[in-house]
């Protein structure tokens, strides 16, 4: 049997200081609507809605195995919504 590799103790996520987007605390604790509501705003996510993705997407790995299955899956609803509404919003643009 193949002995088990010691994984590296350097992390990528503990150097992270990005400080681009400021959602409000307890903003990952809601609903997957008022996630995304939060996260389109423009004091929340100055970048515009895909930060907003992104940041939810960092929330995810950053949660790793500590997420239970409920709130993974909120968040990815709330993922989702907020996709929508940039394809929404790219369409829209496409027609001016």
């Amino acid at each position: 049997m193949a002995k088990k590799t010691r994984r590296a103790t350097r992390r990528w996520v503990r150097r992270v200081t990005t400080d681009s987007t400021h959602p409000p605390a307890g903003t990952f604790k809601g609903s997957a609507s008022q996630i995304a509501r939060t996260m389109a705003r423009k004091d929340v996510s100055p970048g515009g809605v895909g930060s907003g993705i992104r940041m939810i997407q960092y929330f995810l790995n950053r949660g790793g195995r500590g997420l239970s299955a409920t709130r993974r899956a909120e968040l990815e609803r709330a993922k989702r919504i907020l996709q929508r509404r940039a394809a929404a919003r790219k369409k829209t643009a496409k027609k001016r």
